[in-house]
């Protein structure tokens, strides 16, 4: 959501406190530090809107997304990564982590970052994947009647504060196998709630502190098999399991697998991923249907997406993609969804490299839901994108 254009105490202790490693690592130390960075203006129109006009029912017009990222390397085992990042949901603290590195097969990450959850997550940044927008699974701001859907499945990044231990170790000569388990705060809602709500779970206002007091649990595992120097197939399976309102009364299952394979110049990917939230349901006069006495307290959100990215020249690309979501449980009477409610998006879309970190991108999606709108009445809308997208 819009917070606006304010940087809170955290944001500014972040700031500071990237000056002060910068300024405190002296080169005679001969320390390793990088700093990096993406951003992404984008200009989404929506023709088949009232009035041209997709706001407050998505985000139109010019959006903007920017990430910079410090990373120092203290030793050969310990690392720090601070990132600051600014969206949709206003500025961020992304990330501000320690790794320490026992081996290759056993790192200790301790902060706050991203869990390790799905392929997707690992190219959020808007510089990192060819389209304007994410995949609908993991949508934060630009998909469609996104507060009817309370947005995706989850929303890509997902910054939280926890411990996390991954690895890496090779099978052989051809198979990589990675691994990642971990306790985080998990998401957030008030008291007798319907649902998670995604932005308290970024709010800086709670100091980013637990609302109960339990973590989030979770893991990924993926294997990889090489093909040869530019070709390779990745399988990966992720989870995680926690409860998100003040007397952890209500939970929230997600799990997903995803498929990604890259011959040469071409890239295709494969995910399916899927929440179970359970919601409160002392008063049953909220919802649109009668609630069962039998499993009618929570419902199933599942989403997923297939793309294939092909290199038509070096400065050229090509991306299809098929996306979507289905829902399925009782809603708040006062939603245009049903019971069951679906939505389709097909994207075609182009990436033209300026110059080395510099991407112009354009793409038009179809959207085709189940339910249609209250106000025009119809299913089926129409979105364009033209963004520029750099890195450095």
């Amino acid at each position: 959501m819009i917070f606006g254009l304010r940087i809170g105490p955290l944001v500014a202790a972040v700031l500071v406190f990237l000056a002060a490693i910068a300024a405190v690592v002296e080169p005679a130390r001969a320390l390793e530090r990088n700093f990096a960075g993406s951003a992404q203006l984008d200009y989404h129109f929506v023709p088949t809107t009232k009035d041209a006009k997709a706001f407050p029912r998505a985000f139109d017009g010019f959006t903007m997304e920017f990430a910079g990222k410090l990373a120092v390397d203290f030793s050969e085992k310990v690392s720090a990564n601070m990132k600051v990042c600014y969206g949709c949901h206003g500025f961020e603290a992304d990330m501000m982590y320690f790794d320490i590195r026992i081996a290759d097969e056993l790192n200790f990450r301790v902060g706050r970052f991203s869990p390790s959850f799905g392929a997707f997550n690992l190219r959020h940044d808007p510089a990192n994947h060819r389209l304007s927008d994410k995949p609908l699974p993991y949508d934060m701001g630009r998909m469609l009647r996104m507060r009817q859907w309370n947005m995706s499945v989850l929303p890509s990044p997902f910054p939280d504060n926890g411990i996390e231990i991954n690895g890496s170790r090779f099978i052989g000569q051809s198979v990589q196998l990675d691994y990642a388990v971990y306790g985080v705060t998990g998401f957030k809602a008030d008291a007798r709630p319907l649902d998670v709500d995604f932005k308290l779970s970024r709010s800086p206002v709670t100091y980013y502190v637990d609302n109960n007091g339990r973590p989030t649990v979770g893991g990924r595992a993926a294997l990889t098999y090489s093909l040869g120097d530019s070709s390779d197939v990745t399988l990966g399976a992720s989870g995680m399991f926690g409860t998100y309102d003040p007397e952890n009364r209500e939970t929230y299952l997600i799990f997903g697998g995803d498929l990604s394979m890259r011959f040469d110049r071409t890239n295709i990917r494969v995910e399916y991923l899927a929440r179970r939230t359970t919601f409160d349901t002392s008063d049953r006069t909220v919802f649109k249907y009668v609630v069962a006495d039998d499993r009618g307290d929570f419902f199933m959100k599942h989403g997923a997406y297939a793309e294939i990215e092909q290199a038509l020249t070096s400065e050229l690309d090509l991306i299809g993609r098929v996306d979507g979501m289905y829902r399925v449980g009782n809603i708040e009477a006062a939603s245009e969804l049903a019971r069951r409610s679906s939505v389709i998006r097909y994207t075609v879309g182009t990436a033209y490299a300026i110059e080395r970190g510099l991407r112009l991108k354009f793409s038009t999606e179809l959207w085709d839901f189940s339910d249609r709108e209250i106000v025009s009445g119809r299913r089926v809308d129409l979105g364009m994108h033209a963004a520029l997208a750099g890195s450095f």
